[in-house]
C-alpha cells in the first residue's frame, strides 16, 4: 500500500490489522475467545439442521425399553432371563444383521435363583450340591446371567461399556480384547484411566463389545463421539463401529494415520474395502444426525421391547437390519442434549453413527483445520485491511457482505461435498467486526473531514456548495491545480470619496452591509469569494465545486449586482445619499486555484494571467462607463445561453501586447426588445467605420446612437473620441472628411 494512502487511512488500517491479529491468535490456540468457539458451534448447528436428510433409515431399528414396556414388565433392571429372551427373539427369530446393547451389565443378576439354592445346599443339605448340579445337567437353569450368556453367544451381539477419567481410575467388569495394539497412542487422543464394563461370564460369551462414550461440548450438546479410543496400549472401538463390523461379518478394521507415520495423529478408519470413516486426531467424528430424535423424530423406527417379547413382530421382519437395544424412558436417565433436541435417547447417537457409516456420511473436523483457519484469516484480514479503509461506505458494505457470503458458501460446499467441517466463526466475526469498525471510524473521519471542509471553505463558498462538498469530502481539497474558471472583480465606484466624509464606525457599518449584500448575490449564483480588497470583491466560479456553466453563473451574478445597486441607489437618492455604482470585470480562462500563501497565512485563491486580465477589465470599466466588462473568452463560453452582448472596443490592456476584445452584457437571455435589437444593429454598422478611420461617417452614426440612447455612456465616449480625431486632423483632411457623404 503506498505510504500516502496508508497515512491517510492509517487508523482504520491499523485497527483492522489488530482485529486480524486477535483472530489469528484465537485460531492458533494462543488466545481462545469463548464467544468465537460458541459461534462456531452455533454455525455448525445451523448448517447441520439445514442439511439433515430428515428421512427414515430402514436399515437401523431401535428396540425401545420405553415407559409402556416398563409398565407391563416391571421396573428396570429386568431379570437377565428376560433380556436373554429379547436377544434370542432378535437374533434367532428376527435374524437381525447385528444387535448392539446400549446397556452395561456391571453386576451379577440379583434375581437369579442359583445363589440361593447353593446357600440352602450349604445350610440344609450339609453341603450336598448334587441336586443343584442335576438340575443344571437337565437344562433347568436358575442362573440368569448364564441364560443371558448363552443367548449372547448364539448371535451377532455386541455389549456396551464405557470409559471413565473422573472416577479415581475405578475399573469394573471385563474389557473386550482391543482391536489393535497401540503402544504409543498419539497425545491428541482422548485420555481414559478407568472403565465400567460387563461381568466376565457375559463378556466371555458375547466376546464383542463397544464403548458408549460421547464427547459433549462445553455447552453440554453432543456434537461428536469417538469411534476409537486408546486405553493401556490397546485400541478400542465404539458400540456403533463394533455393531457395524459384526453386521458386515467382522470386516477388518484398518487405522490410517497422517502422512503414514506410525506415531502420527489418526486420520481415518476403513472397514474392509468399502466403508471409510474420517476421524479427527482424537479418534472422534461428528455425529451425522439425520433429523429429529425419539420415536416421533422420523429418523429411525422405534419398536417397544414389550412388542418384541410378546412376539407381535412377524418372524424375519427385521432380517438384515441393525438393531440397537436402548432406553427412551426418562426415569432411566439415558437422554442427551443434541444440536436440535434437548432430550435425545443415548442409543440414537449410536444409530446415527451406524447410519452415517453405512452412507459414507461421517462428518469430521480435519487435523489441518487450525492451519486452514489461520491462513484463511490471514487472507481475509489482508483483503479487509487493504480494501475497507479505501472504499466508500456503500462499497465497503458490499465488500464485507460479499466476503461473508463467500466464506459461508465455501464452508457449506466443504460440508456437503466432502463431509468436512471447517471453522468459520473467526473469519466471519473478523469480517463483520472490521466492517463495523471501518464504517464507524470512517463515519467519524468523514464527519471530521466534513467539518474541516466546511471550516475551510465556509468563508469562500455558499452553504449550498459546502453541503454538496460534504457529501463527498474526499473529492475536494486545497491543493493547487490548473482549472478553467471564470473570475470576477467587482469594485464599488464612489465609495472611497464617500468614505472621506464618514466616521470610521459608520464607514465600517455601511461597507460591511454593502459587501455582505453583494456576497450573498455571488453565493446565490454559486460563486466562491476569493478576497475583499478594500471596497472590491474578488470571486470566481468553477472551484472548488466543478461547474460546467461557471461563465453563465458569473454573468448572472454580475447582472444581479448591477440590478441590486440600481435598486439601492433609488433608495439612496430618495434619502439624499450619493449613489454608488460598481465596475465589474469578467474573464474566463485557465488559472491556478488552491491554498496559497506563506507559512504565516494562506488563502484559497486563484492566480494567473487570466486573473490579471479580469482585474484590468474592472479597472477600465470606469473609462467605458458601464457596470460590466467581459472578455471575448467569457462571451464565447456563454454563447449558447442567449445573453445579449455588445462589443465595446479592442482595448489595449496593461500587460498585454495585443489589443483585447471587450464586451458588455445588455440583456439577459430572452429579454431582447425590438428597440435594443435595432440599436445594436446600428452599432454593429458604426463600429467598423471607426476601425476603418472613416471618422466623418462614424460621427454621423454615433450621434444617431446617442440620440436613441443618451444614457449609454460608450456612445458619448466614442463621440468624444471622433470629435478629437476630427479636430486633430489637418484642414484639408478635415475638409475631405466633412465632404464625405
Amino acid at each position: 500500500m503506498p505510504w500516502r494512502i496508508f497515512k491517510r487511512y492509517r487508523k482504520r488500517t491499523l485497527a483492522t490489522a489488530a482485529l486480524t491479529l486477535l483472530a489469528m491468535l484465537h485460531a492458533a490456540g494462543l488466545l481462545i475467545q469463548p464467544a468465537l468457539t460458541s459461534l462456531d458451534a452455533a454455525l455448525y448447528d445451523l448448517l447441520l439442521r439445514a442439511t439433515m436428510p430428515h428421512t427414515l433409515d430402514e436399515r437401523v431399528v431401535i428396540i425401545d425399553i420405553d415407559e409402556r414396556s416398563l409398565a407391563r414388565l416391571g421396573q428396570w433392571p429386568w431379570p437377565r432371563e428376560r433380556i436373554a429372551r429379547l436377544v434370542t427373539e432378535l437374533t434367532q427369530r428376527q435374524h437381525v444383521a447385528a444387535l448392539g446393547l446400549d446397556v452395561v451389565f456391571a453386576e451379577p443378576d440379583r434375581s437369579s435363583a442359583l445363589p440361593q439354592l447353593q446357600q440352602l445346599a450349604r445350610e440344609d443339605l450339609h453341603g450336598n450340591t448334587g441336586f443343584v448340579n442335576w438340575l443344571a445337567r437337565h437344562g433347568i437353569r436358575f442362573d440368569n446371567d448364564a441364560v443371558l450368556a448363552d443367548a449372547l453367544a448364539q448371535g451377532p451381539t455386541v455389549l456396551g461399556y464405557y470409559f471413565t477419567s473422573d472416577r479415581d481410575a475405578r475399573r469394573i467388569g471385563l474389557l473386550p480384547a482391543p482391536v489393535a495394539p497401540l503402544e504409543t497412542p498419539p497425545p491428541s487422543m482422548l485420555y481414559w484411566d478407568g472403565y465400567g464394563a460387563n461381568i466376565s461370564p457375559l463378556m466371555k460369551a458375547g466376546q464383542r463389545a463397544g464403548f458408549l462414550n460421547s464427547d459433549p461440548d462445553p455447552d453440554g450438546k453432543v456434537r461428536s463421539a469417538p469411534l476409537v479410543a486408546a486405553f493401556e496400549g490397546g485400541l478400542y472401538e465404539s458400540l456403533a463401529l463394533t455393531t457395524l463390523r459384526a453386521g458386515l461379518g467382522q470386516s477388518p478394521l484398518q487405522v490410517w494415520r497422517a502422512n503414514g507415520r506410525a506415531d502420527g495423529p489418526l486420520q481415518a478408519l476403513t472397514l474392509g474395502n468399502s466403508l471409510r470413516a474420517p476421524v479427527d486426531a482424537r479418534g472422534a467424528a461428528l455425529v451425522p444426525y439425520r433429523g429429529g430424535s425419539g420415536p416421533r423424530g422420523g429418523s429411525f423406527r422405534y419398536i417397544p421391547a414389550i412388542d418384541v417379547l410378546e412376539g407381535l413382530l412377524p418372524p424375519g421382519s427385521l432380517q438384515g437390519k441393525y438393531a440397537l437395544i436402548g432406553f427412551t424412558a426418562p426415569a432411566l436417565m439415558d437422554l442427551r442434549v443434541t444440536p436440535f433436541d434437548q432430550a435425545c435417547p443415548g442409543v440414537e447417537i449410536q444409530a446415527h453413527l451406524i447410519s452415517g457409516l453405512l452412507d459414507g456420511r461421517v462428518l469430521v473436523r480435519p487435523d489441518y483445520a487450525r492451519g486452514y483457519e489461520t491462513l484463511l484469516l490471514l487472507a481475509v484480514g489482508a483483503l479487509l485491511t487493504i480494501g475497507l479503509p479505501r472504499l466508500s461506505a456503500a462499497r465497503a458494505l458490499a465488500l464485507g457482505l460479499t466476503t461473508a457470503a463467500a466464506l459461508l458458501a465455501a464452508n457449506a460446499t466443504m460440508f456437503m461435498a466432502a463431509s468436512v467441517v471447517l471453522p468459520q466463526a473467526a473469519a466471519l466475526a473478523l469480517t463483520f467486526a472490521a466492517l463495523a469498525l471501518n464504517m464507524t471510524l470512517g463515519y467519524l473521519a468523514e464527519s471530521r473531514s466534513r467539518r474541516a471542509l466546511a471550516s475551510r471553505f465556509a468563508s469562500y463558498v455558499p452553504p449550498e456548495l459546502v453541503n454538496q462538498m460534504e457529501k463527498n469530502p474526499d473529492h475536494y481539497d486545497m491543493q493547487a491545480r490548473a482549472e478553467e474558471l471564470t473570475v470576477m472583480f467587482c469594485d464599488l465606484h464612489g465609495f472611497t470619496s464617500l468614505s472621506e466624509t464618514m466616521e470610521p464606525l459608520e464607514l465600517q457599518t455601511q461597507l460591511n452591509a454593502l459587501l455582505s449584500r453583494l456576497t450573498r448575490i455571488i453565493h446565490a449564483h454559486g460563486g466562491t469569494i476569493d478576497k475583499y480588497i478594500g471596497d472590491c470583491i474578488m470571486a470566481f466560479w468553477g472551484a472548488p465545486v466543478s461547474m460546467p456553466d461557471h461563465a453563465c453563473r458569473a454573468v448572472d451574478a454580475a447582472v444581479d449586482i448591477g440590478d441590486t445597486l440600481a435598486w439601492l441607489n433609488a433608495e439612496r437618492t430618495a434619502t439624499g445619499t450619493p449613489p454608488i455604482s460598481a465596475g465589474i470585470g469578467l474573464n474566463t480562462g485557465l488559472m491556478f486555484v488552491g491554498n496559497m500563501g506563506s507559512d504565516v497565512r494562506r488563502a484559497y485563491t486563484v492566480i494567473g494571467d487570466a486573473v490579471n486580465l479580469a482585474s484590468r477589465l474592472q479597472e477600465i470599466s470606469r473609462t467605458y462607463g458601464v457596470d460590466i466588462i467581459a472578455s471575448e473568452s467569457t462571451l464565447q463560453h456563454t454563447a449558447k445561453a442567449g445573453y445579449v452582448w455588445q462589443e465595446l472596443d479592442r482595448a489595449y490592456i496593461r500587460g498585454k501586447a495585443q489589443p483585447v476584445l471587450i464586451h458588455t452584457v445588455r440583456a439577459l437571455p430572452g429579454r431582447l426588445t425590438p428597440e435594443l435589437e435595432e440599436e445594436l444593429h446600428l452599432w454593429r454598422q458604426a463600429l467598423p467605420l471607426w476601425r476603418a478611420d472613416r471618422f466623418a461617417e462614424f460621427d454621423v452614426q454615433i450621434n444617431a446612437l446617442r440620440q436613441r440612447n443618451p444614457t449609454f455612456y460608450p456612445y458619448q465616449l466614442y463621440a468624444n473620441r471622433v470629435a478629437a480625431r476630427l479636430r486633430s486632423a489637418s484642414p484639408d483632411e478635415a475638409q475631405d472628411a466633412q465632404a464625405q457623404p
